[in-house]
C-alpha cells in the first residue's frame, strides 16, 4: 500500500490536465491564489479567505453550514450556490482528514482537494485523476452562478417514465408467454436425459412431447416446482436464457462459482428477462438483469464483504454498535427502540432468489443464509428458543413493532409461518395483560404493528397461495382484538417490469386478507435511470401497493456495479418525485388507509383523482446506515483523488432512536464510484447523460419527513420513559 506523501509524487495524465486547465481558465481568482501560494497552507487560506467573505451575508445558510441551524425548512431555503459554498468550506474544515475506506479494504484515504490542486498547478502531481478535476470543475461552476439547476417540465418527467413499460403490457406478457416456454421445453429436455430428476415432479413412462409440456405448465403453478428447478449454475442459466450472454458475462460467472457465491434464480424469474429484445423496450430489463447476473467488483470482494450494519455483529449478551443487549446472535437484530427484526431459523433465511446488490451478502458469505432448503428445516430445538425470544419480547418497555424477514419471511413453509405468528400474537397478549397491572406512566409499549419482509410476491407469486392468505387473515382478525393495528407486508420491487399480472394476482390476494403492502426499492444503477423511479411508484399504486422506502444501494467495493451515488438519490427526490407529493390537506385521510387495508385499491385511486397526481409518494429516499439506521441527511465534506465523494451522515431526527445516537456522532461513508463514474455506466446503457447535468450540484441531503400513513398510532396511556435490554458504554 502507498503511504500518502508518496501518492502525491505521482504526476497526474494528460486528460487530467485538460480538466484543470479548463478549471484554471474559468476561475482567475482560484488560477492567481494557487500560482501566488508557496505552499498547501496559504493555498487553502487563500480560497476560504476568498469564498467566505460574502457568504457570511447570507445568515441563514451560514448558520446551516455551521451546524447552527439544521432541518429540512433551514435545506429548503439553500439555493444552489450555497451548496457550493458549503460544500467548498467543508472541504477546507476536514482538509488532511484521513478515513477508512472500507470500499478498499480498509485503506486509508485522505481528502484534501485544495492541495490536490495546488500540487497539480505548482508540480504537475498529487495523482488527483480525471474524475477528480471534473467535479471541481462544476463545483466552481456551481459556486460562482454559471451552473444552475433547470427543473424539468411535467411533460419532460412523463417522456421519461413512458420509456419503461410495465410487466402488465401486453406485449411484454406475450414475450413472457415464449421465455416460459422456452424454459419448460429445455426442463423437458434435460429430465428425459436424466440430467434433472426430482421425487415429486418427474413425468410417467409413455407420456408424448406435449403432455410433458402440459405436465410441466401445470406444475408452473405450484411455487415449489420453481424452488425444486431453480437455477444453480452459470451453464444451465445461460442455456435458460437462449444462449444469449456474452463471453465476458459468463467468464465472470464462471468465476463467482468458482468463488462460492451461491446461484439461485427459480423458473418464473427467469422468464422475465428479455432474450428477444422488443424494440419498444430496449434495456427496460437491466434493473432486473442486474439482479440476477453478478458483477465482477462482486465476485472480486466475495471473501473478504465487510459488515455494513455494524449493529448485525452480535455477540449474546453484549450490546450492539446501537446498544441493545440481544438474546442471540443471527436471529434478533435491532437498532431502534420501537423495532426488533426476527430472522427464524427455518427455511426463511432462504430466497426465491439471490439478488446481486443483496444487503445481506456478508451473510451469504459466511453461511449464516444459504439455499440448503432441505437443511434449513427448523429442528426440534427450534420452538423453544423461539419461545425465549418472545418472553425476552414480553419484557420489553419499547418494543411495539416486529419485522419478521430473512432471508424471506414467505420462503417459511405455512406450518412454520403460523407457528411463528402464533408466537408473535401469544406475545403481543401476554405485553397487554401484564401492562394492566401497571400505573399509568410505568406501562410498557403494546405491539401495534407486524410486517413481515419478503420478496417472493415478485420474485414467486405463486407462493401466494388459498392456505397462506387463511394464516394471515386469522392472524390479523386475532392479533387486531388484542390492539395490534397495523399489518404490513414489504416487498422488494425493483421495476415496472416485475409487476405482472401473476404479481397483480398475488397483491390482490394478500390486500383481501386485510394487509397493507409497501415496496422497499432498492435504487441501483439500472433503476435509477430518468423517469424509472416514478413509473415504478405509478405502476405499484396501480395494484394497491403503497411506496415506503427508495434506498440508495449499501455495501462497499462488492456493490460498486449497482451503486447510484447519493447525488442522483437527492437528484431524484427533487426534481422527479414532487410529481406525486401528497397536500398537507390529504394526510388525515392517507394516515387511515392501513386501518381499511382491504380498500387500499380504491383508496389509492381516489386519492390520485382527488390530488390530480399520478402517484402517491409516499416513500422517503434514504440510505441505511451502521448502526445509525435509515437517513438521507448529510453533508459532502470531502474527496479523494479518484473523484469518489466522501459524506457525513447525520441521523434522522424524525424518529426515535437508541440514546447511543448521541454519543457516537456522524457517520462517514465514502462512495464506491465518483460521479463521473455513474454517469459513465448509465452512458453505456443508453442514457443520455446530459439529462442528469445538474447531478454535480447535489452535495447535501436532509431526510425527508414520514408520511402519516407509516407513524405509528397513539396509546391511550403513557408509555414509562425506561428503555430495557439497553447498555450505553461509558
Amino acid at each position: 500500500m502507498l503511504a500518502y506523501p508518496q501518492l502525491d509524487q505521482i504526476a497526474i495524465t494528460v486528460r487530467a490536465h485538460r480538466v484543470l486547465k479548463q478549471l484554471l481558465q474559468e476561475n482567475p481568482k482560484l488560477d492567481e491564489i494557487m500560482r501566488n501560494a508557496r505552499n498547501e497552507t496559504e493555498a487553502l487560506i487563500g480560497v476560504r479567505n476568498w469564498i467566505v467573505a460574502d457568504f457570511r451575508k447570507r445568515s441563514e445558510a451560514y448558520q446551516f453550514y455551521k451546524y447552527e441551524a439544521h432541518g429540512r425548512e433551514v435545506f429548503d431555503k439553500l439555493d444552489w450556490q450555497d451548496f457550493a459554498t458549503i460544500r467548498l468550506l467543508d472541504y477546507i474544515d476536514n482538509a488532511g482528514k484521513e478515513y477508512e475506506d472500507l470500499n478498499l479494504r480498509g485503506e486509508i484515504a485522505v481528502s484534501n482537494p485544495i492541495k490536490m490542486i495546488w500540487l497539480a498547478v505548482t508540480y504537475g502531481n498529487g495523482g488527483a485523476k480525471p474524475a477528480f478535476f471534473k467535479d471541481m470543475l462544476y463545483l466552481f461552476r456551481q459556486y460562482r452562478g454559471e451552473y444552475t439547476c433547470q427543473m424539468p417540465s411535467k411533460e419532460k418527467i412523463e417522456e421519461w417514465m413512458d420509456r419503461y413499460p410495465s410487466g402488465m403490457d401486453p406485449r411484454i406478457v406475450k414475450l413472457r408467454e415464449e421465455n416460459r416456454e422456452r424454459i419448460i421445453n429445455i426442463l423437458i429436455d434435460k429430465m428425459d436425459k436424466g440430467e434433472i430428476t426430482d421425487l415429486k415432479y418427474f413425468f410417467e413412462e409413455g407420456m408424448s412431447h406435449e403432455q410433458k409440456f402440459l405436465k410441466v405448465l401445470d406444475w408452473w403453478e405450484d411455487h415449489m416446482f420453481h424452488l425444486r428447478f431453480a437455477v444453480r449454475s452459470p451453464q444451465l442459466l445461460n442455456e435458460m436464457l437462449g444462449n444469449s450472454l456474452d463471453p465476458d458475462t459468463m467468464k465472470i460467472l464462471y468465476e463467482a462459482e468458482e468463488a462460492g457465491i451461491p446461484f439461485f434464480v427459480n423458473p418464473y424469474y427467469l422468464s422475465l428477462l428479455h432474450v428477444r429484445v422488443p424494440y419498444f423496450a430496449i434495456g427496460s430489463d437491466l434493473a432486473i438483469r442486474y439482479y440476477v447476473l453478478y458483477s465482477k467488483q462482486l465476485v472480486e470482494e466475495f471473501g473478504n464483504i465487510k459488515a455494513w450494519e455494524k449493529e448485525d455483529i452480535v455477540k449474546p449478551g453484549k450490546p450492539n454498535a446501537a446498544g441493545w443487549i440481544l438474546p442471540t446472535h443471527h436471529i434478533v437484530h435491532r437498532r431502534y427502540p420501537e423495532v426488533a427484526i426476527f430472522i427464524p431459523s427455518t427455511m426463511g433465511r432462504a430466497c426465491g432468489g439471490l439478488c446481486a446488490s443483496c444487503q445481506r451478502m456478508y451473510d451469504f458469505q459466511n453461511g449464516h443464509l444459504n439455499f440448503n432448503l432441505d437443511k434449513l428445516k427448523p429442528k426440534e430445538t427450534w420452538e423453544e428458543r423461539m419461545k425465549s425470544i418472545m418472553r425476552y419480547w414480553e419484557n420489553d418497555t419499547q418494543l411495539r413493532d416486529i419485522l419478521i424477514t430473512g432471508g424471506d419471511a414467505f420462503m417459511s413453509s405455512d406450518h412454520s409461518l403460523k407457528k411463528i405468528l402464533d408466537a408473535v400474537y401469544e406475545m403481543a397478549r401476554n405485553k397487554k395483560t401484564d401492562n394492566e397491572k401497571r400505573a399509568d406512566g410505568e406501562k410498557h409499549a403494546e405491539m401495534v404493528r407486524v410486517r413481515l419482509g419478503t420478496r417472493l410476491p415478485v420474485y414467486l407469486p405463486q407462493r401466494i397461495t388459498p392456505e397462506l392468505i387463511t394464516i394471515l387473515k386469522e392472524f390479523k382478525t386475532r392479533a387486531s382484538e388484542i390492539g395490534v393495528k397495523q399489518f404490513l407486508i414489504q416487498t422488494h420491487i425493483e421495476s415496472p417490469l416485475e409487476i405482472t399480472p401473476e404479481v397483480a394476482v398475488a397483491v390482490k390476494k394478500l390486500i383481501f386478507a386485510g394487509w397493507t403492502v409497501t415496496n422497499q426499492h432498492v435504487f441501483t444503477s439500472a433503476s435509477s435511470r430518468r423517469g424509472h423511479t416514478n413509473k415504478l411508484r405509478q405502476c405499484l399504486n396501480d395494484i394497491g401497493i403503497l411506496t415506503y422506502y427508495t434506498f440508495s444501494v449499501k455495501g462497499y467495493m462488492e456493490n460498486s456495479f449497482n451503486f447510484a451515488t447519493n447525488a442522483r438519490a437527492v437528484q431524484e427526490q427533487v426534481e422527479e418525485k414532487p410529481m406525486g407529493k401528497i397536500a398537507e390537506e390529504y394526510h388525515d385521510s392517507i394516515k387511515e388507509f392501513p386501518m381499511n387495508a382491504e380498500e387500499m385499491v380504491d383508496n389509492i385511486n381516489k386519492l390520485r383523482k382527488e390530488a390530480g397526481i399520478p402517484f402517491l409518494a409516499t416513500d422517503r429516499n434514504v440510505l441505511n446506515l451502521p448502526g445509525v439506521g435509515k437517513s438521507m441527511t448529510y453533508r459532502v465534506i470531502g474527496i479523494t483523488r479518484y473523484g469518489r465523494r466522501i459524506l457525513e451522515f447525520d441521523h434522522d431526527g424524525n424518529r426515535n432512536h437508541s440514546p447511543i445516537i448521541h454519543k457516537m456522532g456522524k457517520v462517514v461513508i465514502i462512495e464506491s464510484k465518483s460521479i463521473s463514474e455513474y454517469l459513465n455506466q448509465l452512458e453505456e446503457i443508453g442514457e443520455d447523460i446530459s439529462e442528469y447535468e445538474s447531478i454535480w450540484g447535489y452535495s447535501i441531503g436532509e431526510t425527508e419527513p414520514r408520511l402519516s400513513v407509516y407513524e405509528y398510532p397513539d396509546y391511550d396511556f403513557k408509555v414509562v420513559d425506561e428503555m430495557t435490554n439497553l447498555k450505553i458504554p461509558e
